[in-house]
């Protein structure tokens, strides 16, 4: 299975969920235009208030469509757009990705891999009981986030759904994926 761009969704405003578009434009250094994320230094409210000059490392949200399968097995209702991601992918393990990594979407697009999406209380405000089926447990007892990966913008460009992904791993040794 080719790895696919499935939606594109952004909101100018902080709210949870982003409204699903037939094209979002990305911009290098920055993220996505017309997005209340989209900026060199953290956008996120909560980040602001901690220290408004930190690097943006939360310029496109990426989750994967199989997380919304997975949920939905368990009885909720999940679409793109919903979790408050930029875009909606399937057919790439999203999570098991390195820092570094880079994916290529389209034409043009190149977004590097910072970390993992740490999933917060707002989505069981979105949906009650939602917030524990995006978390897991490997079986050491760690911490597994499936709320999706955050990235940087290399090169911008536009995205639209059906965009071909691949990527591009770092050098060795992989650094593993932890929350920005």
């Amino acid at each position: 299975m080719t790895a696919r761009v499935i939606a594109v969704a952004r909101d100018a405003g902080h709210r949870f969920s982003k409204a699903v578009v037939p094209e979002i434009a990305i911009v290098a250094g920055l993220g996505v235009a017309r997005d209340a994320h989209c900026g060199e230094t953290v956008k996120h409210r909560s980040r602001v208030r901690a220290d408004p000059s930190q690097p943006n490392l939360r310029q496109v949200h990426l989750i994967p469509a199989e997380l919304f399968d997975e949920v939905g097995a368990k009885g909720f209702t999940v679409k793109p757009g919903d979790l408050g991601e930029n875009i909606t992918t399937r057919g790439i393990d999203l999570l098991g990705l390195p820092r570094g990594a880079v994916l290529r979407i389209g034409a043009a697009v190149a977004l590097e891999v910072t970390g993992l999406r740490n999933p917060c209380a707002q989505i069981d405000s979105f949906q009650r009981g939602l917030l524990a089926a995006v978390l897991d447990r490997r079986a050491d007892g760690t911490l597994v986030r499936k709320a999706g990966i955050m990235t940087i913008v290399r090169a911008g460009g536009a995205v639209r759904p059906g965009d071909t992904i691949s990527v591009d791993l770092p050098a060795p040794p992989f650094l593993p994926l932890e929350r920005v």
